[in-house]
């Protein structure tokens, strides 16, 4: 079954976890089709001829200029039950910023000289860039800020 977006969700390893997009009768917030409905990408399909609200947000974590972080050049469609990790602010208070019911632009990318990677998420609102080990072990939060809209 095609989404708004163009994702095919019959084709997803994960669809099984996935709360699905409201386009296909799941509960899930989607942020990618979100941007479809709101004529931000008129007629785009942001996984098969790119999308304009994609690119702009792909500019916004480059212009982070995170120093041992590699270029993004691409960001995947992540469910929010997947990349909600906890963190430990520095007062001890453990928090989870994102909601497991929706979808997110998101990706991974290795650290530079380093066994961990950054993980990279966004939505409508903010950006999240975060640091951590494998299988999302130990994370810290290296950015979150509202996005530039």
């Amino acid at each position: 079954m095609k989404t708004i977006c163009g994702l095919n969700c019959n084709e997803c390893p994960g669809k099984e976890t996935c709360p699905g997009c409201e386009e296909i009768g799941g509960v899930g917030k989607c942020v990618i089709s979100g941007c479809a409905r709101q004529g931000a990408c008129k007629d785009c399909r942001p996984f098969e001829q790119g999308c304009p609200g994609k690119e702009k947000l792909i500019r916004e974590f480059n212009d982070l200029h995170i120093e041992d972080m590699e270029e993004v050049k691409s960001l995947n469609a992540l469910p929010g039950s997947y990349i909600n990790l906890e963190y430990t602010l520095p007062g001890g208070q453990k928090v989870k910023l994102w909601d497991d019911k929706r979808i997110y632009w998101g990706n991974q990318l290795e650290k530079k000289g380093s066994d961990r990677c950054y993980g990279l998420t966004a939505d409508e609102n903010y950006l999240l860039v975060c640091e951590y080990g494998e299988g999302g072990s130990d994370p810290e939060i290296v950015c979150y800020r509202r996005r530039n809209n």
